[in-house]
């Protein structure tokens, strides 16, 4: 067994043994109610969503699978199901004390607003148990909320794969998506839903239900990985299975539901609403998507339908249950024709995205905040509701976000890549992933 192996195995075994030892503090009462307040409608609605935010993932492992080769099906299913695995634990032990953990940041005027969680608040769910938190999901228990929110941890790192599906060794590419939850996934997470994060708290940037943490984040990383690991040596391809990629969307829009309208925290008019402005701004982008195609002399493919269907669910995330019914119209048709162009735009076809990640997450996230910042109907928080010093600070946050998670991503590949080889060996890509680096194939299995 290779060191690298090796490493792999202590870490994963690592875990279990620590937390077996460890000595579960009692919970700081203070920053707890008490089981009087929980609302059992808004526990069975965030239970529900859970599992249907769970489901994405598998969902998006047809989708991405069924687009890729032959040869590399299994493998690029794979990747986006072993997420499921490394984020998991991560996000047990230490993962979600940095994004929910009591705020390390700066202070202004007085104030403390988180760029990080403490680590040693809620390490291995330390204090997380059944009592409601009071800042953070207040009608449900405190481990409920942990779980659900450890969802878009898992999904999160699973939609940069996409970028460099076809040639990316996979012991490297589990090392990278826990790196990348550490040191991207979950900074941004504290300072936009943090109670006190920065983003959130000072310059008061909204996001629903993760077009910022979750959609802009993968996006740049998804450039990153493949400018960094660089083009395959052919990169044209049949897709493998389009009844998997309908299949997948299928999977998708179903478990987007859990996505938006579970991100209300209770079963209320807001998880409703966006429960509606989610599946109309799909079906929008949908429509207007495989519309567009034809219009360019493009023939109205599955293919292209599922993938509008997914922008349109990215590009309304970050405004699910801020917005209204007709605005969401606009987001789907405005944010299909944006990242349609910049799917087929010539400098980006330089770049060797496989599955156009960050042509429809980069780009539609973006969209979706630039939108959001525009309409959102919440006191204060954009255009429309506040003003043009509101739109700037978004403006401003959407800038710095997207330089963050570019660099940090190619920073964690760059300094990844001096350790663990990232890319396969020539000839390993010929034979295609599924092969050298599982032994299995569609033969096999």
């Amino acid at each position: 067994m290779k060191i690298k192996w090796k490493l792999a195995f202590l870490i994963t075994i690592a875990a279990p043994l620590v937390s077996f030892f460890w000595i579960v503090k009692e919970p700081v009462l203070e920053n707890f109610g008490t089981e009087e307040q929980l609302v059992y409608a808004d526990i069975a609605w965030l239970l529900t969503a859970s599992c249907l935010v769970l489901l994405m993932t598998p969902g998006l492992s047809l989708f991405y699978g069924g687009m890729v080769g032959k040869k590399n099906l299994i493998s690029t299913m794979l990747q986006s199901f072993i997420s499921l695995g490394v984020v998991t634990m991560l996000w047990v032990v230490v993962g979600f004390s940095f994004s929910f953990g009591d705020p390390i940041g700066i202070t202004i005027d007085g104030v403390k607003y988180g760029l990080i969680g403490n680590p040693f608040d809620f390490p291995f769910f330390d204090q997380v148990s059944v009592l409601p938190h009071k800042a953070m999901g207040t009608t449900i228990p405190f481990v409920l909320f942990a779980l659900f929110q450890m969802k878009f941890a898992v999904i999160t790192p699973a939609i940069i794969t996409g970028s460099f599906a076809e040639r990316v060794r996979f012991i490297g590419y589990l090392f990278f998506i826990g790196i990348f939850t550490l040191l991207v996934y979950a900074p941004l997470c504290h300072m936009v839903w943090h109670p006190q994060g920065l983003i959130g708290a000072y310059f008061g940037v909204v996001d629903f239900a993760g077009g910022t943490v979750v959609h802009i984040s993968a996006g740049l990383a998804s450039l990153a990985g493949a400018l960094f690991i660089g083009k395959r040596k052919n990169p044209h391809h049949d897709p493998s299975n389009i009844t998997y990629v309908i299949l997948g969307t299928g999977m998708l829009w179903f478990g987007w539901f859990g996505f938006n309208a579970g991100s209300s925290f209770g079963a209320n008019g807001t998880a409703a609403m966006a429960f509606a402005t989610t599946t109309i701004s799909s079906a929008t982008a949908m429509m207007t998507w495989v519309l567009f195609d034809r219009i360019q002399g493009r023939k109205i493919s599955a293919l292209q339908a599922c993938i509008g269907a997914v922008v349109g669910l990215v590009v309304i995330t970050p405004a699910a249950g801020f917005i209204t019914i007709p605005q969401s119209f606009i987001f789907g048709l405005l944010g299909a024709i944006v990242s349609n162009m910049a799917m087929h735009a010539r400098f980006l076809k330089k770049i060797d995205d496989t599955l156009d990640v960050f042509a429809c997450h980069g780009i539609g996230g973006i969209m979706g905040m630039i939108l959001t910042a525009i309409f959102a109907n919440k006191a204060g928080s954009s255009l429309m509701h506040g003003g043009w010093s509101v739109f700037f600070s978004h403006m401003l946050v959407l800038i710095c976000v997207a330089a963050f998670s570019f660099g940090m991503s190619y920073l964690i590949l760059f300094v990844l890549n001096k350790f663990v080889t990232l890319r396969v060996r020539e000839e390993y890509e010929e034979i295609g992933l599924d092969l050298s680096q599982h032994g299995e194939s569609l033969k096999s299995v």
